[in-house]
């Protein structure tokens, strides 16, 4: 089951992805069919429901496989406006660091490699969604970088989680891509900075519910760069686990439905080039994750 925040005429709604490439407006084939508008507004909102809102949701699904292709309420997905699945998270990204060997590696050596889990965030404001314009931000940084990234969306609230109980909490998944200033980034000496020009945490196209991957530890993950492969790296690589980095996060912060946590890139990015390769106005970056969906943004011009 497949998720998406969209736009069509001016109005925002929450979408169910069929097949056929079709993205049905869930409030109003509630409308049409149940005369009733249960579906909230916004993703998280759809998320706190839990088991009630899915439940639903696959109610839908039977009603929809009867209805006319020309229904008001399905669109195709070359109509919609994408905007990020979570369209105004309630707080910072969670984003983990170094958590494939060989980009550690690429960054520095192999002493770069963490013992631990290693953190930062990039805030609200840096989300955008598939398809949308990324700012170069060209008075700020000339060492624009990519990042693709496998993303985990927590579902439910939690604190001091075992890792034993760490996939309970997770809703679903979605591919998000960590825009990088890395001149900032050295500038500064932290990441925040670096990490959260506006437009550089895209993400999406929509949430993969938990239930349709059943292993997140088996999926490819690609980056292209105008076409160009940069990233091959597969999940099965992590240093530290989503359980791991879920049960780390926790110990001493709330999660809450709808927080996203980055779990980190593989190697192939623009710095671990020589020279390195960076983004410049006009490339289109593609990140595609097996099972999850492909995530794509060009840089304005």
């Amino acid at each position: 089951m497949k998720l998406a925040t969209a736009q069509i005429g001016g109005r925002t709604f929450i979408g169910l992805i069929m097949e056929e490439n079709k993205i049905l407006d869930i409030q109003r084939a509630e409308k049409k069919w149940f005369d009733m508008e249960s579906a909230p507004q916004s993703m998280i909102e759809c998320i706190e429901m839990g088991e009630k809102f899915f439940n639903h949701l696959k109610q839908l699904q039977m009603y929809v496989k009867k209805a006319d292709e020309t229904e008001s309420f399905l669109y195709s997905l070359t109509d919609v406006t994408w905007l990020p699945p979570i369209a105004s998270p309630r707080k910072n990204i969670f984003c983990v660091g170094k958590n494939y060997r060989e980009h550690a590696i690429e960054l520095g050596s192999e002493a770069d490699i963490p013992e631990h889990v290693m953190l930062f965030s990039k805030v609200p404001t840096a989300v955008t969604g598939h398809g949308q314009k990324i700012d170069p931000h060209l008075h700020l940084t000339s060492e624009l970088d990519y990042e693709g990234e496998l993303a985990v969306i927590i579902g439910k609230k939690g604190k001091r989680i075992p890792e034993a109980e760490a996939m309970d909490y997770v809703y679903g998944y979605t591919v998000l891509n960590d825009i990088t200033a890395r001149d900032l980034q050295s500038r500064h000496k932290q990441f925040l900075l670096g990490k959260s020009l506006d437009t550089s945490c895209p993400m999406g196209p929509y949430i993969v519910h938990k239930s349709a991957v059943p292993d997140p530890y088996a999926l490819s993950l690609v980056t292209k760069v105008n076409g160009e492969v940069r990233q091959e790296g597969h999940t099965k690589d992590m240093i530290f686990s989503i359980e791991n980095v879920i049960s780390t996060i926790s110990q001493g912060t709330t999660l809450e439905p709808g927080d996203i946590i980055a779990t980190g890139t593989p190697a192939g990015v623009g710095k671990g080039f020589k020279p390195p390769k960076y983004l410049s106005p006009g490339d289109t970056v593609e990140i595609s994750i097996e099972g999850i969906g492909t995530l794509s943004n060009t840089i304005a011009e």
